[in-house]
């Protein structure tokens, strides 16, 4: 029974940046799961991944809020050895997007990924580095900054 509303619970997310990511099924994996109904939560742990389309996320935990329809918000903790990861298509790059980070928050509706702990983006053939960093997918925006200790300082190497 829990298997079968866990896989009509993920038919029903809507996690897309891609006009086609949003028409794939989204498929997950982990060692544990635990889905939260009341509060619009489910958690996902050990060696955690989630894919739609050209979407993967993979951590050794993610958090996938939601709303009755759709998934407003997803957060992916990873490790000191294991840092959490996304990976994305985009229409207006010549490569996929990827980033790295010890903590990765992606904001469904406003097209946002925020990276914080050893932050690093690759957008096309740009790659940037920092303490956080913020990727703005629907205006094709970064904001690198330095960590609050200031002992991760912005990196970034530009192709021209």
């Amino acid at each position: 029974m829990n298997r079968i509303f866990l896989i009509l619970l993920c038919c029903s997310f809507g996690v897309n940046a891609l006009p086609g990511d949003a028409k794939e099924p989204i498929s997950i994996k982990a060692y544990t799961v635990v889905i939260d109904e009341r509060n619009g939560l489910s958690t996902y742990t050990g060696d955690a991944k989630v894919v739609q389309g050209s979407l993967t996320l993979s951590a050794e935990k993610i958090q996938l809020f939601s709303t009755q329809k759709e998934v407003t918000k997803v957060i992916a903790k990873g490790s000191q050895n294991k840092l959490a990861h996304y990976k994305q298509n985009q229409p207006n790059q010549p490569r996929f997007i990827e980033a790295t980070a010890l903590n990765i928050t992606y904001l469904i509706k406003k097209e946002f990924v925020h990276l914080k702990g050893k932050a690093h983006l690759i957008q096309g053939f740009d790659s940037f580095s920092g303490g956080t960093l913020d990727y703005d997918i629907k205006n094709d925006k970064v904001i690198a900054q330095k960590s609050k200790d200031g002992a991760e300082r912005v990196k970034f190497k530009i192709k021209l």
